[in-house]
């Protein structure tokens, strides 16, 4: 019986160290399935992603060519392309139920705004975001409230384009920079942040920062914008139609 214990001992041993062999050789392509079937359940756009490289040696992961598509209704087919996000994490978390990452670095992404300041294309995937993420721990459980948890010590989004598409440009598209982003402590607690919660967070910022740079943008063309008011009067109306003409015969000037 004592031969018998110590044969199966070693017969699990060896299963849990094949078990383990596969999951890391396997574990690039678990992240990219994973982001490309979530993510669309959020955004309700597509959402592809080239590869992910892993190091669990050195708690390094890249992520490249994210591409965010557009909502229906938008003429690009992109709304966010990051060719590459680099992450740094503890390797141990990824067998636990909260995977701590402790650096998230997403550099140099393009992003393509279409519509005007306050409602675009990334307005209406954050209102898409949003609708997917249950507003209490009470609510129903979801595919996108359910599974690992994360802990995100420090995320930066830096050297962000933004390419601006309105028809108060005149059909033309200007690209401006994006403040970069930094946050910090992102589910720190014990009960984490569900990859939904990030990627909403994450959206809030960009769609905040994006409409206060086209805002500036379009007055330092000479547009008066004044879709900030929920409900556009006539008056306002008026004052759009006045400042897309002004803007368009802007551009007609130029050789």
């Amino acid at each position: 019986m004592k031969k018998l214990a110590i044969r199966l001992a070693l017969v699990g041993a060896v299963l849990l160290i094949v078990g383990v062999v596969l999951f890391v050789l396997f574990l690039d392509g678990l992240i990219k399935k994973g982001v490309e079937t979530v993510g669309p359940t959020l955004t309700q756009t597509t959402l592809t992603l080239d590869n992910v490289s892993l190091s669990l040696l050195g708690g390094n992961a890249s992520l490249r060519g994210l591409r965010v598509g557009n909502p229906s209704g938008y003429k690009g087919p992109t709304a966010l392309e990051a060719d590459q996000i680099s992450v740094k994490l503890s390797p141990g978390s990824l067998l636990s139920d909260k995977v701590i990452i402790h650096s998230l670095l997403l550099d140099s992404a393009l992003v393509h705004v279409e519509g005007s300041p306050s409602d675009n294309n990334l307005t209406k995937i954050l209102a898409n975001v949003q609708s997917a993420v249950p507003t209490s721990q009470s609510a129903p459980s979801s595919p996108t409230s359910g599974g690992k948890k994360l802990q995100v010590d420090d995320l930066v989004l830096r050297n962000t384009k933004v390419q601006l598409t309105f028809p108060m440009l005149g059909g033309k598209t200007t690209t401006v920079s994006l403040p970069d982003i930094h946050l910090t402590q992102l589910g720190q607690g014990p009960e984490g942040i569900t990859p939904a919660a990030l990627v909403q967070r994450i959206m809030t910022e960009v769609t905040g920062n994006v409409t206060t740079v086209a805002t500036a943008a379009l007055k330092s063309l000479g547009g008066v914008v004044t879709e900030t008011v929920k409900d556009l009067g006539k008056g306002a109306i008026d004052g759009v139609e006045k400042a897309s003409k002004g803007i368009k015969d802007l551009f007609k000037k130029k050789p």
